[in-house]
């Protein structure tokens, strides 16, 4: 009994008692955060950052002491269970800027559910249960005074301070310079990997404007330009349009499921145009916004935030820019609301003459959060043949949304039947959104025929990125994939989006097996329609006309992963030990990526964020104009 007493009174010490809570907690949240978790590892990393915080409590505070405790055990518990739901959607650690992303949570809400599992909501049992006991219980209100009284040893503090602040610098010092956010924050703990984060961040200088010259880009990249560039000026003088589907893997081309063919109207546009298999994305945090932003400039994506947050209120060099420069009107087409990731800003940076939204639109027939495809497509063709009867061309740029993300279309939209496997799964859901998706392409394909709009243009379509990351799938999703790859799905797989180029212009269907990336996009489109690219800096490539790529890959890989040659590479805490993912199927590729590839690639990287950040703000008033209905 008396054993049992002294353990009650240890526990009853809330420097004790949330100390347990948290390091239970620690654990929870390294499970699906790291590949490994070592006994020690939350224990030695999490534990002391904690006990800094619990020893000021203990020192400074009086009768709220327990409930500054409630508080750092809420905000923990929240971090935590927000660090696991980020990486199984991201596959990185969520920091501080990820706060910009509210607001869009709350639009795409039913896709952060989709991510819930019911065992990491219980991460949030004791809070709840205590907070309950902390206001309605007697004993509670003996507990709450009886600490407030205590004091613990002044010298115990002391030396847990010490001990603590030493352990955190060990866990921190030594890797500040780790490339790999996932690393870092295993080898510092996640707590200290945030806070680190948070009083660290600030932007190195940024190379000066003339030091970043075209020459220098393509020499990093390799770049030799030929005296007579394929396809140059092929559709001169032709529209552009380029669609932008949403969530569509490359994989989508070609499957079939138990002889079902899934997506017949892109399989049909495969083998009609230039296909592009070996293309991937370079979106990241922004997703759909990242991948318009790119598209539309041909700079990376910013290190840390969306691109629309980070340079929303830049003046930026664009594919609007320059094709109104030669003599073209330009418009954007999406049928949520203009505001959803601040497109307003982006659309108005980039320079588009009108874009189109939600207000132009309507909100029937609604898929998620806009209206069908179907709507997209039957309002943007009505559109896109006023401006075609002007004596300018046009650049359109058509954003669909029907299969997004967690992929649950009202039913009235299946059209197909999936077989028993695949009913309740998010794979099974994915393919179902993709191949209303498809059908729907089918739909504009016959508009732009029916309209006169085919022979008179040029469409470019891709997918905007991923849709089924690796960590957001269950066993049954996980063995669904094996089933249709053939092979166990990987990292390298992810990012693989197809890219083609259609029209009447493309005399001869090709297969184009050179590595590609959404950067690329403005250049190719730029040869394709004569457009001189002399004055405008890019870090794509025309793919048309160049073979050798190095593709970088953020936020669903660590900083510093790339593509190049058959390999995808994922740095470690340096380039030494990374890890090399072949992208051919049935490969075995333990190289691909040199160290020099790597750091001409941070080099690149560095350059456009350098450039893009240089470029003047834009003045507030400015704004794109919106579509009338």
């Amino acid at each position: 009994m008396e054993s049992i007493k002294n353990w009650r009174a240890w526990l009853s010490r809330p420097f004790i008692l949330f100390t347990l809570i948290l390091l239970v907690k620690g654990y929870i949240a390294w499970g699906p955060i790291f590949e490994d978790t070592p006994l020690w590892g939350p224990l030695l990393t999490e534990i002391p950052f904690l006990w800094i915080l619990f020893c000021l409590f203990e020192w400074l505070a009086t009768k709220r002491k327990l409930l500054w405790y409630m508080i750092t055990n809420l905000l923990v518990t929240g971090l935590f269970f927000t660090a696991i739901i980020y990486f199984k959607y991201y596959g990185t650690l969520v920091n501080y800027h990820a706060l910009d992303q509210t607001k869009q949570a709350v639009e795409v809400s039913d896709s952060v559910v989709s991510l819930l599992s019911p065992q990491y909501l219980l991460i949030f049992t004791d809070v709840i249960v205590l907070s309950v006991w902390f206001f309605v219980s007697k004993k509670a209100r003996v507990w709450r005074a009886n600490v407030a009284h205590s004091r613990m040893s002044r010298r115990a503090l002391g030396s847990v301070l010490i001990l603590s602040l030493a352990l955190c610098v060990m866990n921190v010092w030594p890797n500040r310079a780790s490339m790999n956010e996932v690393k870092q924050a295993e080898k510092m703990g996640i707590l200290n990997y945030e806070a680190y984060t948070l009083l660290t961040d600030r932007e190195e200088e940024p190379v000066p404007l003339d030091q970043i010259t075209q020459a220098k880009i393509d020499g990093l990249k390799g770049i030799e330009t030929p005296e007579n560039p394929a396809y140059f000026g092929a559709a001169k003088g032709k529209n552009l349009i380029i669609l932008q589907l949403e969530s569509l893997q490359n994989f989508m081309v070609g499957l079939k499921v138990d002889g079902q063919e899934v997506t017949p109207n892109l399989n049909k546009l495969a083998a009609e145009g230039l296909y592009f298999p070996n293309f991937y994305q370079s979106a990241g945090q922004g997703n759909t916004s990242d991948a318009e932003f790119t598209v539309n400039t041909s700079f990376y994506i910013p290190p840390r935030r969306a691109s629309v947050m980070a340079y929303g209120g830049k003046e930026l060099p664009s594919l609007p820019k320059l094709l109104s420069e030669n003599g073209y009107q330009t418009a954007t087409f999406h049928t949520n609301k203009v505001t959803f990731w601040n497109r307003n800003e982006l659309y108005a940076a980039l320079g588009f003459d009108k874009y189109y939204d939600q207000d132009f639109f309507g909100t029937d027939d609604a898929v998620f959060f806009g209206p069908s495809d179907e709507t997209l497509y039957a309002k943007t063709t009505d559109e896109l043949q006023k401006m075609d009867e002007s004596d300018q061309p046009f650049y359109a740029q058509i954003i669909s949304m029907s299969s997004h993300h967690p992929f649950t279309i009202p039913e009235s939209k299946y059209k197909m039947t999936l077989p028993e496997r695949y009913e309740g799964t998010l794979v099974g859901d994915y393919i179902r959104a993709q191949n209303y998706s498809d059908y729907c392409l089918g739909l504009l394909i016959d508009e732009l025929k029916e309209k006169g709009l085919w022979d008179d243009s040029v469409l470019m379509l891709y997918g905007d990125h991923l849709g089924l990351p690796i960590h957001s799938l269950s066993e049954e999703d996980l063995a669904l994939m094996q089933e249709i790859y053939g092979h166990e799905y990987t990292y390298s797989d992810m990012p693989n989006i197809p890219f083609m180029i259609l029209g009447k212009d493309i005399k001869q269907p090709e297969v184009m097996t050179q590595l590609g990336a959404q950067v690329d996009i403005l250049p190719t489109a730029a040869n394709l329609l004569g457009v001189s690219l002399e004055n405008h800096i890019h870090f794509g490539q025309d793919l048309l006309n160049q073979q050798d790529n190095m593709v970088p890959e953020r936020y669903y890989w660590p900083s510093g992963s790339m593509i190049a040659g058959d390999t995808l590479f994922v740095p470690g805490t340096e380039y030494a030990d990374g890890t090399f993912y072949p992208l051919k199927k049935g490969g075995t590729s333990t190289s691909g990526v040199t160290e020099d590839q790597y750091n001409r690639m941070l080099e690149l990287f560095n350059l456009s964020s350098s450039y893009v950040r240089q470029q003047p703000d834009r003045p507030e008033s400015e704004t794109a104009v919106e579509g009338e209905e």
